[in-house]
């Protein structure tokens, strides 16, 4: 979440169809040194999902072992799943996600 609660029961709503793949966990920690992070100093709501840290930082990431053939499908595919859902229905709402006070210079 970000460190936006304002997000919580919104999230909560959209994971619930989830629950039976196993996804169910948010979080309100701040996750840094991803691409979100830009947007989400500007007062424009940036997301990460939580990644499973199978080898992340340890073997494969950022290395020649970062292939596609390492890839786990069924992680693929729950992901792929999860974030169109989560697509989708931030593009249906009627209102805007909750933002962030802005940081005071």
């Amino acid at each position: 979440m970000q460190s936006n609660d304002e997000v919580r029961p919104i999230f909560e709503a959209w994971m619930e169809p989830f629950k039976d793949l196993g996804a169910s966990t948010l979080s309100i920690r701040n996750t840094g040194s991803t691409d979100h992070i830009s947007f989400d100093e500007i007062g424009i709501p940036g997301f990460q999902f939580i990644q499973d840290p199978l080898e992340y930082g340890s073997r494969s990431h950022h290395t020649n072992m970062d292939t596609y053939e390492r890839v786990n499908s069924n992680d693929l595919m729950q992901a792929s799943i999860i974030m169109a859902s989560f697509v989708y229905h931030t593009a249906m709402r009627d209102e805007k996600i909750p933002r962030k006070p802005l940081p005071k210079k």
